[in-house]
């Protein structure tokens, strides 16, 4: 299967890094575990031969969920062959050790189960979703995948097609063009600002040596996270570890990347005759492991991360009707984090929405959230977490994979509720001040003046 395009590099959800990989996963939801709660019980499990998994056992339906991290993504396709990691996750179901392209596909069949790879800027993810009476024969087929993947040339050639057309149809498209543009500025020549899809002239030059070379670094056992939901317990999980995952290398070979600073206080203009004029707002971020950014997290709620209970809601469409919607989010990558907020509105009172929305946060900056607001916050955000991360078994694999990668800890979830009502107004505001105080990069996309 074909990955989907690399999403913009600030047009991630923020509190949990595990959706900077997940969303994309192309995954149908699995089957729900019961009710919303926050009472699941994760298990460390450690297999003999040393590889570590959290797992969250339930016989509700009698399936199967893996998720997987392999930490280095298409930061490290190297330079003049951008695209790599994306191609190579496309072809892990398109033969492996002495199975075809063909056969492969019909083993998984018969074995009832859906495997699939992504690669975000960050990190490679991968899951496969399976009956449990299946389990043997389907993880056998996911070991190959992960360790002999074929990498035929026929496979190479028809995938790289899909992805380049795919590529060339989204070139006539301004808001992807425009995009490119603002990643380009924002980040300059971090990698970051570089085209995870790659273009037709960087896949053209991708061999299947590289693909090798770079499955070969990436896929070890010393950056691989796992998560495990299902009709499965302890002791046969940790078989299953060795089994699937005990034959990759010890230690990954990762290309360092440098942290960086989105560059700020710039605008980025697309002019293009459409409907309507997007905008978005890049501002200073916070990254995830800060002592403050519960404070961060509670202040962005208010500001526009509430959806229809926002200040920026408020202003923008309630009180002025200047937009359908409007929000912001604090984005947390491996490298970089950033405040966004994004909107669309009518062409002629673009000029007008911008200035409402530098409105608003000049005001949050100055004042931060009060304390009617701030409570408010805190009730949606320790009532929504369940709904939002453990209603349904895919959802809770990728927290329980999300909540590795960020090093949050197994007892994040009990200890969550208390770390979001220590927050107090001083902090938050703080915390507004530190976050929106510099004016943002701008990016316009829509009419220029003469259309």
């Amino acid at each position: 299967m074909v990955n989907q395009p690399a999403r913009h590099p600030l047009a991630m959800r923020a509190e949990n890094t595990l959706a900077t990989f997940m969303l994309a996963f192309f995954f149908v939801t699995f089957p729900a575990l019961g009710p919303a709660h926050s009472a699941v019980e994760i298990q460390e499990v450690r297999s003999e031969g040393g590889i570590t998994a959290w797992l969250v056992e339930d016989y509700t339906v009698p399936i199967v969920a893996m998720k997987f991290i392999f930490e280095g993504g298409s930061t490290q396709d190297p330079e003049g062959k951008e695209g790599l990691a994306n191609l190579m996750t496309g072809l892990f179901d398109e033969g492996a050790g002495e199975l075809d392209a063909d056969t492969f596909q019909l083993e998984l069949d018969d074995a009832g189960a859906e495997m699939g790879f992504n690669a975000g800027r960050d990190a490679i993810t991968g899951g496969m979703r399976t009956l449990a009476e299946t389990r043997e024969g389907a993880f056998g087929l996911l070991k190959l995948a992960l360790t002999q993947p074929r990498f035929d040339q026929a496979p190479i050639d028809r995938i790289r097609a899909q992805i380049v057309a795919g590529i060339q149809a989204r070139a006539r498209d301004p808001e992807t063009a425009a995009r490119i543009a603002f990643a380009e500025a924002v980040y300059g020549d971090h990698p970051y600002a570089r085209r995870s899809e790659g273009t037709p002239e960087t896949l053209a030059a991708i061999t299947s040596d590289d693909l090798r070379r770079l499955h070969t670094r990436l896929f070890a056992r010393d950056n691989l996270i796992v998560g495990v939901v299902g009709a499965i317990d302890a002791e046969t999980l940790k078989t299953e570890l060795d089994r699937v995952f005990g034959d990759l290398p010890a230690k990954a070979d990762l290309m360092p990347v440098a942290d960086v600073e989105p560059k700020l206080g710039q605008n980025v203009s697309v002019d293009y005759p459409l409907a309507q004029t997007s905008l978005q707002l890049a501002y200073r971020g916070i990254s995830r492991d800060d002592p403050q950014f519960f404070p961060a997290l509670l202040m962005n709620h208010v500001l526009g991360g509430g959806a229809f209970s926002s200040r920026l809601f408020d202003e923008v469409r309630e009180k002025r009707g200047l937009a359908y919607g409007v929000g912001s989010s604090l984005i947390n990558s491996r490298h970089s984090d950033a405040l966004l907020i994004g909107t669309a509105t009518d062409p002629g009172r673009a000029d007008e929405v911008l200035s409402v929305i530098q409105e608003a946060v000049a005001k949050m900056a100055a004042e931060g959230p009060t304390e009617a607001e701030l409570e408010e916050a805190k009730r949606y955000l320790l009532g929504s977490y369940a709904i939002n991360n453990l209603d349904s078994s895919n959802a809770i694999a990728n927290t329980l994979v999300g909540l590795q990668f960020e090093e949050l800890g197994i007892d994040y979830i009990q200890r969550r509720p208390a770390l979001i009502e220590a927050v107090t107004r001083e902090q938050a505001a703080a915390q507004a001040r530190r976050l929106l105080s510099d004016a943002p990069a701008v990016l316009t996309i829509g009419p220029g003046e003469s259309d």
